[in-house]
């Protein structure tokens, strides 16, 4: 069994499958190469993604995705004719990484679109550049509302902020009958502030009572004195729009000083490392995910015993979107008929109607993807379906 190795600060994927490569990247002097058109050249796509650190989990699962992607184009005989090369740089989750790699993936490497696979803070970083140099960036992951806004080069195929909030907030009204909620907020991050507040607006809207509301950073590990104010506001229920490797520690932590109320939480829960880390602690959350991985459909159970065969792990929502953002890349590409990065880039404002495997993508005018939502349940140390929600 071939399984993806992620320890390494450049990755190439082309026609030979996956090549890891060993360097030091530096953004040192050089031009912007000019994009090949010779047939037997490959097309240069970048990715950013953090392989390693903190937000490794969802930088390993989204790359696994794109790699597959990236594998059964090139079996098919690629795009235009051309095999694709996906050039991944670590982001190490590190800030001000993602700046750094996007101007040597452009400007060194000469790719010809980018997928970004980290977080919403990361694309943040990164898209400005993408932007001036008219390069069409696909997120798979930045749900932040301000990502897409940065301009008309940047895309997304994942759901937006405003939307999980909103159905967030609506399921615990409506589903849950909860009135009174806590929130506990990682200030340094764009993703869990946006959120936060989008499933405030809603939940007071509809008649919910916020009882207090705590910040902490990421990368923080006690958060015993923010749960501690938390709890004796008496909230049913404590909102955490953080990432895993902190909700991890947060949820045990709440149960420990004993909180039993019910957690709620937003898209950054999705890592096998969350149950891992919070155990038990995790049973009966609830929180938004972009994909089913118990679908019932042939071409869903086909691909995921692909990808858990090549990866050496069960794949995601997360997994899925870095798949589908290389599939619809590639879908742009063909339909503009080159690589000129201007051509993919109006193909990708005209999607309507793609058949992803997270669902059918139509991009807004926003470029947004309109695209529903999947509610799952923590139970018996698993993530299980409880429903989906439409936009």
């Amino acid at each position: 069994m071939n399984h993806i190795a992620f320890a390494v600060r450049r990755v190439r994927v082309g026609s030979i499958g996956l090549l890891l490569v060993l360097i030091v990247a530096t953004t040192g002097g050089c031009d912007r190469p000019t994009a090949s058109s010779k047939a037997s050249d490959p097309i240069r796509i970048g990715q950013l993604a953090s392989l390693t650190g903190r937000q490794a989990s969802l930088g390993q699962y989204s790359h696994a995705g794109s790699v597959a992607a990236v594998k059964e184009l090139n079996a098919a005989g690629g795009v235009l004719g051309r095999q694709i090369e996906l050039i991944t740089e670590d982001l190490r989750s590190n800030s001000g990484e993602a700046a750094t790699a996007v101007r040597k993936l452009i400007s060194r490497d000469g790719v010809v679109a980018m997928i970004s696979s980290g977080t919403s803070g990361q694309a943040l970083e990164a898209g400005p550049f993408c932007q001036q140099q008219g390069i069409p960036m696909v997120c798979d992951g930045a749900t932040a509302q301000e990502v897409t806004a940065m301009g008309d080069a940047i895309f997304r195929v994942c759901f937006t902020d405003p939307f999980q909030g909103t159905v967030m907030a609506r399921f615990a009204r409506e589903n849950l009958k909860i009135q009174r909620i806590g929130l506990l907020v990682d200030s340094s991050s764009h993703y869990s502030v946006g959120l936060a507040d989008f499933f405030k607006r809603r939940f007071l809207a509809d008649g919910g009572t916020i009882v207090g509301e705590q910040k902490y950073s990421g990368g923080d590990r006690d958060f015993r004195p923010q749960l501690t104010a938390l709890k004796a506001a008496q909230p049913e229920a404590l909102f955490i729009p953080g990432l895993y490797a902190e909700t991890g520690l947060i949820l045990p932590q709440a149960r420990e000083l004993g909180f039993t109320g019910t957690m709620l939480g937003g898209d950054g829960w999705e890592a096998p490392e969350l149950l891992q880390l919070a155990d038990k602690s995790a049973e009966g959350g609830y929180f938004p995910v972009h994909f089913s991985t118990a679908s019932p459909t042939p071409r869903v159970r086909e691909w995921m015993q692909r990808v858990a065969a090549e990866f050496g792990r069960e794949p995601n929502g997360i997994t899925a979107l870095g798949y589908d953002a290389v599939m619809l890349l590639a879908d742009a590409i063909r339909r503009a008929g080159t690589t000129d990065p201007a051509a993919i880039r109006s193909a990708l404002a005209t999607t309507k109607d793609f058949d992803g495997l997270t669902g059918r993508i139509t991009l807004d005018a926003q470029r947004n993807a309109q695209k529903p939502a999947v509610i799952v349940k923590i139970e018996d140390g698993a993530f299980k379906f409880l429903q989906t929600v439409e936009p």
